[in-house]
């Protein structure tokens, strides 16, 4: 059986591709989705000109907007319908999952199973809305001060119809991408809105790579800089593969049980711990909760007298939150540690873990079944999660902070190149696990047709 196994998963190539027509309408369908989103990431808001936003932007670029930008697919620089992107819907889960972990009541509804996770799913779209709502209002009310400022009437007709039109704009933009995220993931290939994220970050690949090198023509960028940026964009690669494949293997004992032959024969499995459990979910979450207070300050810092007390604070708050200062590095490593603990918590319970090995007669050798297995697996899981945690802050601050200091784009940070290894490993093994079941699917149609020549 095992050798079988092996044959089938060696034989996983594009020949076997084309026979997999479920596989290749997933593909297309994922595919399509993708191709509306980027389209949708060049329809202007209402009442907005295009051809001022440009030499607008340009005037606050290089702050917290541009990482924004390159997660929206550049939807903010053009003033998209899903300016905003995915990020006020991952912020709202983020704060229904803290719900979930500290109030009673939504507690108990997370352990009502599907229905349960269903309801949460509501909250949390009524709090992406909400989300939403705030920031849409903020943006538009920036674009109409930044013309009183600058003399860039970016607004057409500017007043309370206007915020109220992008507003709605906003919102609807926002909750059609969270629709086709869910569609990718129950129609195509891997989670939808990892992929949504990542489409936005590799549309900006062709940009600022000939920025990068334009930099390096006129003399603005050295080409020591430019050679040791590719270098630390390899190096991350593979550290990010290399990590991401790494798992601590617990060894599982179960009982002797009686084999063909009449022998007492034990059996033994391993339970795999995942040294960085959470995956892109920590940079992910850090970065919109830094996100959300810093669009509102920045857009509202252009609106309000910066000689009065609270015009003051805010701007000395953008300041100090910019890339490369040190603290915006330190609530964003802060943010990412906190994640990695939080989201581990969430994804794996040592103790209902322990309880079905219990239940299945499995322990771990040296370890009493029950609570002290459940200790044991919370011991382990703290210290890999902390190693974890380690990596990450290390391939998403480190890098950042370099890029900050020397000019280089901000897009390709750690946070980003992340985000696009892990995704595109997570769409391969789906694509693979895809074929394995269409490979084992034609072995037993051909196993029953043996049966019944025979």
């Amino acid at each position: 059986m095992a050798s079988r196994a092996d044959n089938i998963a060696s034989n996983l190539s594009l020949a076997n591709f084309s026979k997999a027509t479920e596989l290749k309408q997933r593909i297309w369908f994922t595919i399509g989705a993708l191709i509306i989103f980027r389209f949708l990431s060049f329809v202007p808001l209402p009442g907005v000109n295009p051809l001022i936003l440009e030499d607008l932007y340009d005037q606050t670029r290089g702050g917290i907007l541009d990482l924004f930008n390159t997660f929206s697919g550049g939807s903010l620089e053009r003033m998209s319908i899903i300016a905003l992107g995915i990020m006020p819907y991952i912020t709202a889960s983020i704060v229904v999952q803290l719900a979930a972990a500290l109030h009673p009541t939504l507690a108990a509804i997370k352990k009502e199973g599907e229905s349960g996770r269903k309801k949460l799913n509501q909250y949390t779209r009524y709090g992406a809305v909400f989300l939403t709502a705030i920031q849409g209002w903020f943006l538009a009310s920036g674009l109409e001060s930044y013309a009183a400022q600058s003399g860039l009437e970016a607004v057409v007709d500017p007043g309370y119809m206007f915020r109220i039109v992008a507003v709605i704009s906003l919102v609807g933009g926002t909750m059609f991408l969270l629709w086709l995220g869910e569609q990718i993931t129950s129609r195509g290939i891997g989670n939808g809105v990892s992929l949504i994220i990542m489409a936005g970050i590799v549309a900006q690949f062709p940009t600022f790579t000939a920025n990068l090198f334009e930099g390096g023509r006129s003399g603005s960028i050295s080409p020591a800089i430019i050679i040791g940026f590719v270098v630390m964009v390899v190096a991350l690669i593979l550290l990010i593969c290399y990590v991401e494949r790494a798992q601590r293997r617990l060894l599982i004992q179960y009982p002797k049980r009686a084999s063909q032959h009449g022998m007492m024969q034990a059996d033994r499995s391993h339970l795999p711990l995942k040294l960085n459990t959470s995956g892109v979910i920590p940079p992910i979450f850090a970065s919109s909760l830094l996100l959300l207070p810093l669009t509102i300050s920045q857009f509202a810092g252009n609106s309000v007298d910066t000689e009065s007390m609270s015009g003051q604070v805010i701007v000395t708050l953008n300041q100090y939150l910019q890339h490369g200062q040190p603290l915006y590095m330190s609530l964003y490593a802060a943010g990412i540690i906190f994640f990695c603990f939080f989201y581990t918590a969430v994804v794996f319970n040592p103790e209902e873990t322990a309880d079905n090995l219990k239940r299945n007669g499995g322990f771990i050798p040296g370890i009493r079944p029950g609570k002290n297995t459940a200790s044991y697996l919370d011991y382990v899981l703290t210290r890999i999660t902390v190693v974890g945690a380690i990596y990450l802050t290390v391939v998403c601050v480190v890098p950042e902070y370099m890029i900050a200091q020397t000019g280089i784009p901000l897009f390709l940070g750690g946070t980003s190149l992340l985000i696009v290894v892990n995704v595109t490993v997570d769409t391969i093994t789906q694509i693979q696990s895809h074929l394995l079941a269409h490979q084992y699917g034609d072995l037993i149609k051909k196993a029953k047709l043996k049966g019944r020549i025979r």
